[in-house]
């Protein structure tokens, strides 16, 4: 059996082909909201949306022998985890060779529906090697995204002089609050599914299998699908608003935005943003609808541009009002994100809703796992400058986590992910 069979049971036999169907459940709670309070919506223009979205749990995507890394062109799926790992000290390059093995045998068994090892052991004294929690489900879409960080290429493993050129450290920026504890690490792995147990399976088993070589650094889990994907509606942040109406989706912009072209061992590759930007949910929801459209420079409901009447409209940001202001803001979010106004520069947006439960304060403790994928990071820091120094929603977001790294090609199969580093 191959990793790309879709197997119909487990070893124990529970079944394992199922197929969810979110349009169905949407249509359901919309026929129960007809005559309630919260039909009010229709009165108010405000039109509840059914999600369309079908949802088929034995879906999977392959790891090996694909000219690109899974999990970034991969139609986003509705959770994500998000793990960066420090190599313990005294490890060697030969640890972190075994490793990449090891997870990249581990991910394409995950990806497969397969447990990365028994169980339940054959001795009453043994371990299990997979720790069981995902038996008897489906891939659900499961991908796994492994990247080095800055650190894999100083001292310690031999590597400098095979640093990729565009992975330096992020510099300061504009706006950051940054947490030295949410922030970079040697290591990251990006694992999402659309089935959260899936997902949690998968990124537990990963770290179980390494701690005799790495200390976990952070973690953010992620929901709801922040960025579009083929034949998916535009999902919304926690601020109401939808999120990724212009992000890269055709295959000409993948080329030229995102995969890394002459790169050595990187070509095929990408490089990975990731930014834990925290909500100030209880003020902007104070706030009024039409001060927050004007912020985002787009409408709420529709999530159409200030200057259009639907979504998808090109925005005219020189459009003026009758009093001969800007009616798209200068420093709204779209305005300055554009890559009208930025030499064309595109970054492919794949981030997800974030909670963690109540801070300190007793507010919600929540906002964006904000993670971009493109072929030199530089363009990140120059769009993030002019949004951290000017943009008109830093009132309610600061960025609390950071991190960058260079995401490998995908492995062929017999080979493992960032072999071609080791060949010196």
């Amino acid at each position: 059996m191959t990793e790309h069979d879709s197997p119909d049971a487990t070893a124990s036999g529970l079944p394992r082909r199922r197929l969810f169907q979110g349009a169905a459940g949407g249509a359901a709670l919309g026929a129960l909201g007809v005559g309630s309070a919260w039909g009010l919506g229709a009165a108010t223009g405000d039109t509840p949306v059914a999600d369309k979205d079908g949802i088929d749990l034995t879906t999977q995507h392959p790891f090996y022998d694909e000219v690109h890394p899974a999990g970034v062109q991969t139609p986003p799926q509705r959770y994500c985890i998000f793990m960066t790992f420090d190599m313990t000290a005294g490890t060697t390059a030969t640890d972190l060779q075994s490793l990449l093995a090891r997870w990249s045998a581990a991910s394409a068994q995950l990806m497969a529906a397969r447990p990365v090892g028994q169980v339940r052991p054959t001795s009453d004294v043994g371990v299990g090697r997979d720790t069981g929690e995902a038996l008897g489900l489906d891939a659900a879409g499961l991908t796994v995204t492994i990247g080095l960080g800055t650190g894999i290429f100083d001292h310690r493993f031999g590597l400098a002089n095979r640093r990729p050129h565009l992975l330096n450290a992020l510099p300061s920026l504009p706006s950051d609050n940054l947490d030295t504890a949410s922030s970079d690490g040697d290591l990251s792995v990006q694992v999402c599914a659309d089935d959260p147990q899936v997902c949690y399976h998968a990124v537990r088993n990963l770290a179980r299998m390494a701690r005799d070589v790495v200390q976990t650094r952070w973690t953010v889990m992620g929901f709801g699908r922040a960025s579009a994907g083929k034949g998916q509606q535009t999902p919304r942040n926690l601020f109401g608003f939808k999120d990724g109406t212009r992000n890269i989706s055709t295959p000409a912009d993948f080329d030229r935005h995102v995969w890394a072209r002459d790169a050595g061992w990187m070509t095929g590759g990408t490089y990975q943003v990731v930014r834990k930007i925290e909500m100030n949910i209880e003020i902007w929801d104070a706030d009024r609808v039409s001060d927050q459209e004007h912020i985002f420079g787009r409408g709420k409901s529709e999530g159409q541009p200030l200057t259009g009447t639907a979504e998808h409209d090109t925005p005219r940001f020189a459009e003026k009002a009758k009093d001969g202001t800007a009616v798209i803001a200068p420093t709204s979010h779209i305005a300055l994100a554009a890559h009208e106004n930025n030499d064309g520069i595109k970054i492919l947006r794949r981030s997800y809703n974030y909670t963690d439960g109540i801070n300190r304060f007793g507010q919600l403790d929540a906002g964006l796992l904000f993670i971009a994928y493109l072929n030199d990071p530089g363009h990140f820091v120059r769009l993030q400058r002019k949004l951290g120094a000017s943009d008109l929603m830093n009132e309610y977001i600061q960025h609390v986590g950071s991190g960058l790294f260079a995401v490998p090609p995908a492995p062929k199969r017999g080979h493992y992910v960032a072999e071609e580093l080791f060949r010196h």
